[in-house]
């Protein structure tokens, strides 16, 4: 089984504008509401490609709810931790812009995180599991770390993508992919970077640290994996970005679903690359009609 892991999931509740004026009153056009956390979108895309998951995590109150309802619509499965506080609500205002403003994470309980490392202490060599996004500012634990360990003798391959200390936490762990975009990557080395050169150089070094794999997103410009053998530059058709938010998190469900369905290396990181792509053109995630399109334009370079 592949499980995902959100620990500080929430509603997005986007918020379309033609204009914002602060300090004025302003009027949404269109708004919708998604379950929203990085986890949570890697399994609404597996579903997208027809591979199954489990969403795991923490939520609680009506936002809960809510969320646990809309992945059951889905049909994805969910084996969440209840909590006692609420769940939180995002705010994405579009108005050509992209604003943000998320809400606090709920409490977590020590008896609420043992409850969720005894999900992880279940998992076996023959499932996956994807950790990504932040972490409750309550949960004061090296979370990441703990859960990698746990991994480590369960023999349960993991998968990350999450922000420079988090990511650069469970590297020794010898995680089988981590995805950071570039932004991030400058993050972790403290330097701005300008070619795919430094981009590989970059991701070598992670892989020196443990990581199995790295994918790095480059928006527009594509994205490149990297391993101990082999080095791919993903180039994507030009489009209307419509929506940034969960296009990481579709790349790393379609590198998932590849490798999970027997692919090669090369086909499932064009999936991705295809699945992130077709985000970023969609109000919401990736839609099967909009990759099976985006991948047949996507060109994989050796480099």
């Amino acid at each position: 089984m592949i499980y995902t892991v959100t620990f500080n999931p929430s509603i997005d509740y986007v918020m379309f504008t033609n204009q914002f004026e602060v300090g004025e009153l302003n009027r949404a056009h269109e708004t919708n509401k998604f379950a929203g956390g990085k986890g949570i979108n890697v399994s609404r895309v597996l579903k997208t490609l027809n591979v199954k998951s489990t969403a795991t995590g923490f939520v609680g109150g009506f936002p809960g709810e809510f969320i646990k309802d809309a992945l059951a619509k889905s049909d994805i499965l969910t084996d969440f931790v209840e909590v006692q506080d609420d769940t939180r609500i995002n705010v994405k205002l579009k108005s050509g812009l992209e604003t943000e403003i998320n809400g606090p994470g709920p409490n977590i309980e020590p008896d609420h995180y043992e409850q969720f490392l005894s999900k992880m202490k279940k998992t076996t060599s023959e499932d996956t599991v994807i950790i990504a996004g932040s972490v409750p500012s309550t949960l004061k634990k090296p979370v990441y770390q703990e859960v990698a360990e746990i991994l480590k003798e369960t023999g349960t391959n993991l998968i990350v993508d999450a922000e420079k200390d988090l990511m650069k936490s469970i590297l020794s762990y010898k995680p089988k992919f981590v995805k950071p975009n570039k932004t991030e990557l400058e993050e972790i080395f403290d330097k701005q970077i300008e070619t795919d050169q430094e981009v590989i150089e970059c991701a070598e070094s992670l892989l020196q640290e443990g990581a199995q794999a790295v994918i790095v997103s480059l928006g527009g410009e594509g994205a490149i994996y990297v391993d101990q053998t082999t080095k791919l530059k993903a180039i994507v058709p030009n489009g209307q970005v419509v929506n940034t938010v969960g296009s990481g998190d579709s790349t790393v469900a379609g590198m998932v679903a590849g490798l999970e369905t027997g692919q090669d290396i090369e086909s499932a990181f064009k999936l991705a690359v295809s699945c992130g792509t077709a985000t970023a053109f969609n109000a919401d995630l990736a839609e099967s009609q909009d990759i099976e399109k985006i991948i047949s334009e996507v060109v994989i370079k050796h480099i």
